[in-house]
């Protein structure tokens, strides 16, 4: 009977160090099986934010070249073209702006003087010299052809005093009449000269084509007309 109880017990002893090591293997697996999901998690949190982060280093890339272009547009100056001194006119080569008229190009040797030619004559009170004009007009570099400037871009006529203007317009719309188109050819020495302003060439010679809306004794500088 001794024998028969201490047999017992040791099975019983085994059973439980079995249970006991089960218990244990089946806990380190679940250790494996956590470590490895957490380092997947991780792995996928990481990929993840390597993702973004590069997605905004590229965005900020793309946005500062963009800057960059719009910076170099928006700073070109004449002191970077080089001199019209010479060029003869050539033929108009643009696209013109919805409403504006054509602009006849005297095609050849620029004109040593200011040219006025009236292309449709208006009626009422002529421009007076010093006055404030309401007009649309188009302007074209003469060695170029292309437009330089329009109202008709903005399509609304503009107001200047002809005393703070080039001297080819403050002398070329002196006697001219609203309703009227007139074409000036300007010189340089009557224009920008020697060094040019924003998109005109040093020495350029400009070719305007301009429609007068109205005349009077003041007016704002470089403002739209409603």
């Amino acid at each position: 009977m001794g024998t028969a109880k201490r047999e017992r017990q040791k099975a019983g002893h085994q059973a439980r160090l079995n249970v006991e090591r089960s218990m244990d293997r089946r806990d380190q697996r679940r250790r494996r099986l956590f470590s490895i999901v957490g380092a997947a998690v991780i792995l996928v949190a990481a990929a993840a934010l390597f993702t973004a982060l590069s997605d905004n280093s590229s965005t900020s890339t793309t946005a500062a070249t963009t800057t960059t272009t719009l910076a170099s547009t928006t700073t070109v100056s004449a002191a970077t073209l080089p001199s019209a001194a010479g060029k003869p006119c050539v033929a108009f080569n643009d696209t013109l702006p919805p409403g504006s008229p054509e602009v006849p190009m005297p095609v050849g040797e620029t004109p040593k003087s200011l040219v006025v030619q009236d292309l449709v004559t208006g009626s009422g009170t002529p421009v007076a010299k010093g006055d404030s004009v309401t007009v649309n007009y188009t302007g074209v570099s003469c060695s170029t052809g292309k437009i330089f400037d329009s109202s008709w871009t903005n399509g609304k006529p503009v107001t200047f005093p002809l005393s703070q203007v080039i001297t080819g317009w403050s002398q070329g719309l002196v006697g001219m009449q609203p309703s009227g188109r007139r074409l000036l050819v300007i010189p340089p020495d009557l224009g920008y000269g020697s060094t040019g302003q924003g998109g005109i060439a040093p020495d350029e010679s400009l070719v305007f084509v301009v429609d007068l809306i109205s005349t009077g004794t003041s007016a704002t500088p470089g403002t739209a007309a409603n």
